[in-house]
C-alpha cells in the first residue's frame, strides 16, 4: 500500500458568501492558517466589518497527520454553528483553514434545526467558491558535510530532484575548514529513501527535524 503524502487546504481567502434565511443574513469565509494564534485577528477583523452582527462562528482544523480542531458557537444554542460549519471542513476533507460563518439576525427565530441548516449551507457555500489545492506532506533534513564533498552532495540533489529550502557555510573550529549546511526536503513518502542514501555516504551527516 503507498504511503498517503498529500492533503488537501486553500491557499487564498474564499470570495465572501451570503446566505439569506427569513430575514437572517450569514456571511461566510474561508481563511488558509498555520496556527490557532491566528484565529483572533481575523475573527476581530471580521468584527469591525459586520458592526451590526450578532454571531460570529467558526471552525477550524490544522495540521495534517496530528489534527487539532475547534468548532465555536459563538452565543448560538449549543452545536447549532460551530459543529455543522466542522462538519464542512470534515466534508471537503481539507485541514489548515478556518471557517467564519458571521450572522445578522433578522427578527425571526429559526430554531435549533434552522440554525444547523444556515450555518451548515453558508460554510458548505463558502468552501465551495474557494480553491482548494493538494499539497505533499514533506520531512525536512539538515546535511552538513566537509566542503570538498559538495558536488557529491548537489548531485544526489540534482538526481532525486530535492528542494533546497536553506544552505550555509561555516568554518570547523578545529580544522579551520569550511563546512557546508543544507536544509532539504523530501515527500514524505521518499523521505526513508534519501535519509538512507546521505546516511551511507562518507563524511556526511545527516539529521532528520
Amino acid at each position: 500500500m503507498e504511503l498517503k503524502d498529500t492533503y488537501k487546504t486553500i491557499e487564498v481567502p474564499s470570495l465572501v458568501v451570503l446566505f439569506k434565511e427569513k430575514n437572517s443574513k450569514f456571511f461566510g469565509y474561508a481563511f488558509p492558517i498555520q496556527s490557532e494564534e491566528e484565529v483572533k485577528p481575523l475573527t476581530e477583523t471580521l468584527r469591525k466589518l459586520h458592526p451590526t452582527a450578532g454571531h460570529f462562528c467558526y471552525a477550524y482544523q490544522i495540521g495534517v497527520e496530528t489534527v487539532n480542531y475547534r468548532a465555536n458557537d459563538d452565543g448560538e444554542p449549543s452545536n447549532s454553528a460551530g459543529m455543522p460549519i466542522y462538519g464542512q471542513i470534515q466534508s471537503y476533507s481539507v485541514t489548515n483553514l478556518l471557517v467564519v460563518v458571521v450572522r445578522i439576525f433578522g427578527g425571526v427565530k429559526l430554531g435549533v434545526g434552522g440554525l444547523i441548516s444556515a450555518y451548515k449551507t453558508t460554510a458548505q457555500m463558502a468552501l465551495a467558491t474557494s480553491e482548494i489545492v493538494e499539497k505533499t506532506i514533506d520531512i525536512h533534513f539538515t546535511i552538513t558535510f566537509d566542503y570538498q564533498n559538495m558536488n557529491k552532495v548537489m548531485r544526489v540533489i540534482k538526481e532525486k530532484k530535492l528542494d533546497i529550502v536553506g544552505q550555509a557555510m561555516e568554518i570547523n573550529e578545529n580544522s579551520g575548514l569550511p563546512i557546508g549546511k543544507i536544509e532539504l526536503k523530501s515527500r514524505k513518502k521518499n523521505a526513508e529513501m534519501v535519509f538512507d542514501i546521505f546516511n551511507s555516504m562518507f563524511e556526511i551527516d545527516i539529521k532528520q527535524h
